[in-house]
């Protein structure tokens, strides 16, 4: 590719709302275009770059035997109400009617069309297992869709669905995209960890998220240094203290607290260590009939040390919580405390309810607390001398740095990651809701088994950026790169030495396979350097009249501050080993 020929449009400063760094630089580097709020077109340097990370995903997914197919942006909404998601699906499913006022809606994920091809197409247990997969525009009508392409409203997705005979072979199958996945992100050149994710409503432990390493990223990873145990934080087990829990050494006291409200603020005032703090959470689940109204309530305590977060996702799962929850109101506090949040304990309450105990705080001794009094606080609280032993002791908290590995091989770190990928064993969940079955070896219908895998392919884009970039612009990794090699001949359009040079290494660069483009514009040096810069093309070459007389041309990657210098023969055989294409 000749740049003369290329549509290369960059900007020095990027547009106000570009707030993340992929974001702007996508946008200074003309990669994409703003149409509307999250919606973008895909300027031919972006669209390069897609189409490689498509590459790479077809090839891993071809040659671990998946089919692929296209389904539909737009799909009829009766699939989607056999399996109630028509319904369920909050405002992110863009719903619209045809002009027979038909239900239709543009397709955030193809569980349903999939489904319905297998439930046809499928019969006996002799065509399974089987992989469909596609690579096709998604819409997800995001309330405020902000950072580019990490979070649009339109964005492209690679989706896999595996049907199987049974359990086993489905587990046979989610494994072998697990280890797809991992060939597939190792391709992309990018730092990712591949992490134990929950598995919400389904149940069950098959199901890995896949995220790219980022100090911007929106999610926690939880890792072992020295080992291989690695979780995002919803997942990640807090493991109970192995010491027993100590005597009582200390009597009960109320002590004045008359503005710390916040176990931090205590902590400050009587001079000890947060940890031997115990906050209160006040939550409720309500219970209702048949047609979905309120019936009933149940309040719940739930007590974690001081320096603790509660883990949603964990207190989701336990007994009486399946359903869900929410904060009690403020009425619900008063009826149960006789107070307002700020001084909550298990000690002196108004109405019974159940307790639920962190796994850390059922060992604890001596821990302070709301003493239900506004203004006050008790300290020197002791189970089962003070109150009775808790209902429930669970983990239900966020595990934090320095706390021991569930594998018991060494303490946990925490990084940022961003997730663009997951694998995740469905199970019957929608071949039963539509009735997908095959015939067994017995002649009796059976439910298909489902696993469903995904990769963000426009967020991978987003991702890699925000994982490699400095202050000039992005630096991306050979296998996706816009262009590999960048060809940038210093007087070009003056010089018939430089343009002879410049389109003989062109030339043989491309003969090898080398995905190279020639800036032929004629650009002054410092324009044209800053220009690829942005764009983050990994290889560059420069040649001049002053180098070639010397017979050496000037070679950079990315990466480095300085250029190694070499003839125009080494520098044409360093990048053919360089990129492995000799």
């Amino acid at each position: 590719m000749k740049a003369s020929k290329y549509l290369i449009s960059t900007f020095k400063e990027a547009p106000v709302d570009a707030e993340i760094v992929s974001h702007q630089m996508m946008m200074r580097a003309g990669m994409i275009k703003k149409l509307g709020a999250g919606i973008y077109n895909y300027m031919p340097m972006g669209l390069r770059i897609i189409r490689k990370v498509e590459q790479i995903i077809r090839r891993e997914m071809d040659q671990s035997g998946a089919i692929e197919i296209s389904m539909p942006v737009v799909q009829p909404a009766e699939l989607w109400q056999e399996t109630g998601r028509f319904q369920k699906m909050g405002p992110e499913l863009l719903r619209v009617k045809d002009r027979h006022d038909r239900d239709f809606v543009i397709q955030p994920t193809s569980e349903e069309v999939v489904t319905d091809i297998a439930r046809q197409e499928v019969k006996s247990y002799k065509q399974l297992p089987k992989n469909f997969y596609q690579i096709q525009t998604k819409f997800r009508d995001e309330r405020r869709p902000r950072f580019g392409l990490m979070r649009g409203r339109e964005f492209i997705m690679k989706d896999a669905y595996s049907f199987d005979k049974d359990v086993a072979s489905a587990k046979a199958s989610y494994e072998l995209m697990a280890q797809t996945y991992r060939r597939i992100f190792d391709r992309f050149g990018l730092k990712y960890r591949a992490v134990a994710a929950d598995s919400g409503a389904i149940g069950g432990d098959l199901s890995e998220e896949f995220q790219v390493i980022a100090a911007t990223g929106e999610d926690a990873i939880v890792y072992c240094p020295s080992s291989d145990y690695a979780a995002n934080m919803e997942k990640a087990q807090a493991l109970a203290p192995q010491t027993p829990r100590p005597d009582a050494s200390h009597e009960l006291k109320r002590i004045d607290t008359p503005t710390q409200s916040t176990c931090e603020a205590v902590a400050e005032l009587l001079g000890v260590p947060l940890k031997t703090t115990v906050k209160s959470l006040v939550l409720a689940t309500d219970i209702t009939d048949e047609h979905g109204v309120v019936k009933n309530s149940v309040v719940w305590l739930l007590l974690l040390r001081g320096d603790h977060e509660m883990n949603e996702v964990k207190v989701g799962k336990l007994p009486g919580f399946e359903n869900g929850f929410r904060f009690a109101t403020n009425a619900e506090i008063q009826t149960h405390f006789g107070c307002k949040p700020g001084f909550l304990g298990p000690l002196n309450l108004k109405q019974s309810l159940k307790i639920i105990a962190d796994a850390e705080v059922a060992v604890m001794g001596d821990w302070i607390c709301g003493a239900n009094e506004e203004g006050f606080h008790l300290s020197g609280v002791n189970w089962g001398r003070d109150l009775p032993e808790p209902t429930l002791v669970a983990d239900i908290r966020n595990v934090v740095a320095g706390d021991l590995s569930p594998d018991g091989l060494g303490t946990l770190n925490i990084e940022r990651g961003i997730e663009v990928g997951h694998v995740f064993y469905l199970g019957t969940k929608y071949s039963k809701a539509m009735n997908a079955t095959f015939l067994d070896v017995n002649g009796k219908p059976q439910l298909m088994e489902m696993g469903c895998y995904g990769i963000g392919v426009t967020r991978i884009v987003a991702a890699a950026i925000e994982q490699n970039h400095d202050a000039r612009g992005i630096i991306w990794p050979d296998s996706i790169a816009p262009f590999t090699v960048v060809l940038c001949p210093i007087g070009m359009d003056r010089s018939e030495q430089v343009a002879l040079a410049a389109n003989q290494m062109y030339k043989e660069l491309l003969e090898a396979g080398v995905d190279v483009i020639l800036d032929d514009r004629g650009e002054r040096p410092g324009v044209m350097f800053a220009e690829w810069e942005l764009i983050g093309v990994p290889h560059r070459v420069v040649l001049s009249e002053r180098g070639l007389k010397e017979e050496q041309v000037e070679y950079q990657h990315r990466t480095q501050d300085t250029a190694l210098k070499m003839s125009p023969s080494e520098a044409t055989a360093y990048l053919l080993k360089h990129l492995e294409l000799v």
